[in-house]
């Protein structure tokens, strides 16, 4: 049994996590703004960077699993939002980093990141060693990993880049069911564009994986595979035995959301491969888009 502190143990990936832990015997804390709004694991109440009682429970921990920010998806990215989704990861981090350093045992952080730390890199392959690119998102990842670097002198931190997390209940599958359902789905502006994508079941696996395994360290790659815009497309519809023909042109969804917004999140993409959690041998249950769509749908 290990403790546990999840902070942002409510959201997509974070209240799945929370039950993953304790149904395997962990003790788990989550660290939450509204604690009467935790359905599982002990809730402790805190408003980072703002110091309290949590701090104690950091202290204690074998483990921090920090999932905490604003949902870059959440709305339009007007200045003010764009502020939020930085600094929301930023206040965060440095809270538990800061939290993590008056420990007296051996500590580790596990720290969310996302593939868009990687920018729009086209058809180029990218791995865990390739550089930030350019834009928004790229600069918010840097930003955040930085903030959880700064934990290293006294930590083991592992740093998970996330792909498309796919699950029916949220995040970009659950928006994409409704038109592909009725028929109206089908590629985004070009659909050359790649996706990294990851089933959830694999990303609870690889957070479990990175607390246990005391050799994991640095940064990794969280994507099971990447595919065409185009080809997630057609395997999406294939699962739902409906058509996937009807693209929807990109100046609808600049239109839409916003030019940056657009670009960044939908009409653009990384060519991922998790290379080292592969050869440091971390095994995908859902390696096939195919499988990973018919689960994810099924759940």
């Amino acid at each position: 049994m290990k403790r546990i502190v999840v902070a942002g143990g409510t959201g997509f990936i974070g209240e799945p996590l929370v039950r993953h832990l304790l149904n395997r015997g962990d003790e788990v804390t989550v660290l939450s703004r509204d604690p009467a709004r935790v359905p599982a694991g002990r809730a402790v109440p805190w408003d980072p960077p703002a110091p309290g009682g949590w701090t104690v429970e950091v202290q204690r921990a074998d483990a921090v699993v920090n999932l905490a920010g604003e949902n870059v998806g959440g709305g339009r990215w007007a200045e003010a939002r764009k502020r939020k989704i930085l600094e929301s990861r930023i206040a965060a981090t440095g809270a538990l980093v800061t939290a993590m350093r008056g420990s007296e045992k051996p500590m580790t952080l596990i720290n969310a990141s996302a593939t868009g730390f990687y920018g729009d890199r086209g058809d180029e392959p990218v791995d865990e060693t390739s550089s930030s690119g350019a834009g928004f998102l790229a600069g918010v990842t840097r930003k955040w990993e930085e903030a959880a670097g700064a934990a290293e002198p006294f930590a083991r931190v592992v740093i998970l880049r996330f792909g498309i997390v796919l699950a029916s209940d949220g995040g970009a599958l659950a928006k994409l069911l409704l038109p592909f359902r009725l028929g109206a789905g089908g590629p985004m502006g070009s659909g050359r564009q790649w996706m990294p994508w990851v089933d959830r079941e694999d990303v609870l696996r690889m957070i479990e994986w990175s607390i246990d395994t005391e050799a994991a360290r640095g940064i990794y790659n969280a994507t099971a595979g990447a595919v065409t815009n185009r080809d997630f497309a057609r395997a999406l519809g294939h699962a739902l035995h409906r058509p996937s023909l009807l693209p929807t042109p990109a100046l609808a969804l600049r239109l839409a959301l916003g030019s940056g917004m657009a670009d960044e999140m939908l009409l653009s993409g990384q060519r991922v491969s998790p290379s080292r959690a592969s050869s440091e041998g971390f095994a995908f249950r859902f390696p096939e888009l195919a499988s990973a769509l018919e689960h994810a749908i099924a759940r």
